[in-house]
């Protein structure tokens, strides 16, 4: 007794792509091929990520408030340091807190500019736009 001849088996040709991809839905009788898209390992490698996140985080803006901090003691004149110390940097507006009101006058009547324009010369004008001194 022969074997009755097998059915046809029909798939949709459309999905599948490459002549592997058309053999193995011939043969499985499904497509597949989307799904084996779809576990597809699509990572993409550290080096390609870090700076995006880097980015979405802010730290290249961060280390740059932080260098203005450290660089403070050898920008800016010996006394005028002993009694002014940066306090934060935000949106553009470095916030120096003075020791007394008596200096607070001085730094912001006589050298307030040759203060910002200093900053501004070794971060850019784009980093630090302002200083706002207060007593603190």
């Amino acid at each position: 007794m022969s074997k009755p001849p097998r059915p046809e088996r029909t798939v949709a040709k459309h999905a599948a792509t490459t002549a592997r991809e058309r053999v193995l839905a011939a043969w499985r009788g499904v497509d597949l091929s989307a799904l084996e898209r779809a576990g597809k390992n699509n990572g993409r490698p550290l080096a390609k990520l870090l700076p995006d996140v880097m980015a979405g985080l802010g730290l290249d803006r961060r280390r740059g408030e932080l260098e203005i901090v450290k660089v403070w003691n050898h920008l800016v004149d010996p006394r005028i340091v002993a009694h002014a110390q940066p306090a934060g940097l935000h949106k553009g507006t470095l916030f120096v807190n003075v020791d007394s009101s008596a200096w607070l006058d001085e730094i912001v009547r006589y050298r307030r500019k040759e203060i910002l324009d200093r900053l501004q010369n070794s971060f850019g004008k784009e980093t630090v736009k302002r200083i706002s001194f207060r007593v603190g």
